[in-house]
């Protein structure tokens, strides 16, 4: 059991740290802080918060797996390298499919909603 609970002061370990030294990270983090106030304020279905958290969670995972990724690969090669220079950059490309993507979703979700309010309030 302690062996498991240790894994936990890990993980959270490497979320502070991304959350410390990335700002993409930190941004992400915003993004996801709008994204629940909006929903709340909106009064969002059920399944319209399990897209949200979709995609929060994939967002957050993919900048997280980028980070690791970047990491690494200045361990294995600190200085300039063509091919690691192509693995981050894919792995950066990754991140932006996952936050448009997610954008998209979230314009779905909640401008029809927006438009309504701001229609109703003018």
């Amino acid at each position: 059991m302690k062996k498991f609970t240790r894994g936990f002061g890990y993980a959270f370990k490497g979320l502070w740290y991304a959350a410390k030294t990335q700002l993409n990270f930190r941004v992400h983090l915003i993004c996801t802080i709008i994204a629940l106030v909006l929903g709340y304020i909106l009064d969002i279905s059920v399944t319209e918060w399990l897209w949200i958290f979709i995609c929060i969670g994939l967002v957050l995972l993919t900048e997280l797996l980028n980070t690791a990724l970047e990491l690494l690969c200045d361990v294995i090669s600190p200085e300039y390298n063509e091919k690691i220079g192509h693995v981050k950059d894919i792995s950066a490309g990754a991140v932006l499919v996952t936050a448009i993507t997610s954008l998209v979703i979230g314009a779905v979700i909640f401008l029809p909603k927006l438009l309504l309010l701001i229609h109703h309030a003018a």
